[in-house]
């Protein structure tokens, strides 16, 4: 037996449990299955042939079992690599939870609960430990994502929300999918995009930062056009949330002067940033316009932007406009005989070097510093 912290809930004289579930506990319980349909062969998983990198499909797939009597839709590719996509990019940042909603789930064989104390709702729940024993009902495409990442995790503490249902009758099981799948309200995610930082958050830092980054990727003069997916719409690789939070932090501190100073710059950073950006584009050119560089990624971004109150120091050192595109390329020019795009090699010094925000930020500064060399 598996024992889980858990609460005892009831509703409409139904009992199931509240329960935390570790990564590792997910992995071996759960048991993934869709609908097929028969003789139409309707494989498991649909999507185009293009193949995340970050996710094992071929292993992925075979874990997926299919059936006449599953409920479940097919598996959507592009989501399982989303979701895979966003984990890494919360494991990075370590400011949001990638799996906060807990997932709902049926055990096929008997629950025990042992409260902590007569009559209490809050115990301990003993779930058989059999591969396969627990069923999703909702937040599948969730658990499929978590397994495909489970190997980057490492010794990371990993607990997963989960309700759970004791031997929940198919009928009720079936019901409560269809219910919760059938949209009842279709928002759309483009209208969320659209609206500015300030109609979005209250706090300023915050909708200063979706302002610039949205600018990033919208505007068609930025290096980053379409680069930046946000809030989970778009083509883009790379979330807005790690990039805005990185803003936030400067906006919100004392990076830029103090709290005045950020407020003043906040209103020309969308300006700023995007000529940044346009110049770091110039000054690693390779890098930037190739296909096997990390220099667009997640990390290297964030790193460009926290280091951004160092050049605009340097610009006002320099008594130059913060957002003149020629003055940014002059300060941060050592960049590109100090750094090189050398360093961006997906597979060459960026792998080697286990590159973090920590570390691309001080060598980024240090070059800043000494534009000519520790000698110079």
């Amino acid at each position: 037996m598996i024992n889980v912290a858990a609460i005892r809930m009831q509703q409409f004289g139904v009992q199931f449990y509240q329960a935390s579930l570790s990564a590792s506990d997910i992995d071996k319980l759960v048991r993934f299955e869709v609908l097929n349909y028969g003789e139409s062969g309707q494989q498991p998983v649909r999507g185009g042939k293009k193949k995340s990198p970050k996710v094992n499909w071929d292993l992925l797939e075979r874990r997926i079992a299919s059936s006449e009597k599953a409920y479940q839709r097919q598996i959507i590719r592009r989501k399982i690599d989303e979701l895979v996509e966003y984990y890494e990019q919360c494991r990075q940042a370590r400011d949001l939870p990638s799996i906060a909603g807990a997932v709902i789930i049926s055990c096929d064989e008997k629950l025990t609960f042992e409260p902590v104390e007569s009559g209490s709702w809050v115990g301990r729940l003993k779930v058989p430990e059999r591969e396969g024993i627990l069923r999703a009902i909702d937040g599948q495409h969730r658990l499929l994502a978590l397994h495909a990442d489970i190997d980057r995790f490492g010794d990371e503490p990993f607990t997963v929300p989960a309700i759970i249902f004791d031997r929940l009758p198919e009928d009720h099981v079936v019901q409560m999918f269809v219910t919760i799948n059938a949209k009842h309200t279709r928002l759309n995610a483009s209208h969320l995009v659209s609206l500015s930082g300030r109609q979005l958050y209250r706090d300023e830092a915050l909708a200063a930062s979706h302002d610039v980054v949205r600018a990033l990727s919208e505007r068609e003069d930025s290096a980053l056009h379409n680069e930046i997916k946000l809030l989970g719409v778009g083509k883009g690789r790379v979330g807005q949330a790690p990039l805005a939070q990185e803003l936030k932090k400067l906006f919100s501190g004392d990076a830029f002067g103090g709290p005045r100073k950020a407020a003043e710059f906040r209103d020309d950073a969308k300006k700023f940033y995007v000529n940044y950006f346009k110049q770091i584009a110039v000054v690693f050119g390779a890098a930037w316009n190739g296909r096997k560089y990390s220099i667009k990624s997640a990390t290297a971004l964030r790193a460009f932007i926290r280091v951004a109150p160092d050049v605009v120091r340097r610009l006002d050192q320099e008594h130059a406009d913060r957002s003149d595109f020629r003055a940014i390329g002059r300060v941060i020019a050592p960049w590109g005989r100090r750094i090189g795009d050398q360093r961006f090699e997906s597979e060459g010094a960026w792998k080697r070097t286990d590159t973090t925000v920590d570390t691309l930020t001080r060598e980024l500064k240090l070059a800043l510093e000494y534009p000519e060399g520790a000698g110079g």
